[in-house]
């Protein structure tokens, strides 16, 4: 879209009628994650403070939603699905069977130009993962963040996020 080649590239910066041409404009494609996976993988790159995984949930949960970092703000907040229509919505676990599809909708080739993807190994540590740091929360920590999280939760299918006991 024209107007994106100015300095201002936040949807929030332009009206609504820019807004509308600029996504109408576009293929749009949201990539969502299980919210404590998001988590984790923040805590082990070293983007929080904290010296713990205990402490690093309680600095996300005294942060708020809209005082965070982008790391772990719920998806609902920074991607507005209620209001952006997205062509399509691709699972973290599921990027080797989506991205192929997605390259062949727009006329590429599927496969030659995806890295080799082992999503069955990611889900597998990843759930491993899950079990040992979730093991380290308190259960005041466990509901304030399935709280923190209730709206990414009902919006995904995060079945089998540890947030949606």
């Amino acid at each position: 879209h024209p107007r994106l080649r100015t300095k201002e590239t936040r949807l929030s910066k332009f009206n609504q009628t820019e807004i509308k041409a600029m996504l109408g404009s576009y293929t749009k494609v949201l990539f969502v994650r299980d919210p404590f996976h998001r988590l984790i993988a923040t805590f082990l790159q070293g983007m929080g403070i904290s010296s713990s995984f205990s402490s690093f949930i309680q600095e996300v949960l005294d942060s708020g939603v809209h005082n965070g970092s982008v790391a772990w703000e719920p998806l609902v907040s920074l991607c507005r699905p209620c209001l952006i229509q997205y062509d399509y919505v691709v699972m973290f676990g599921f990027l080797g069977q989506e991205l192929g599809h997605l390259l062949r909708r727009a006329g590429l080739p599927g496969g030659s130009l995806l890295p080799e993807l082992t999503d069955s190994q990611v889900q597998w540590t990843y759930r491993w993962l899950s079990e040992q740091m979730f093991s380290e929360l308190s259960a005041q920590q466990k509901k304030q963040l399935s709280h923190f999280y209730r709206w990414d939760l009902a919006a995904f299918p995060f079945s089998s996020s540890f947030l949606s006991d």
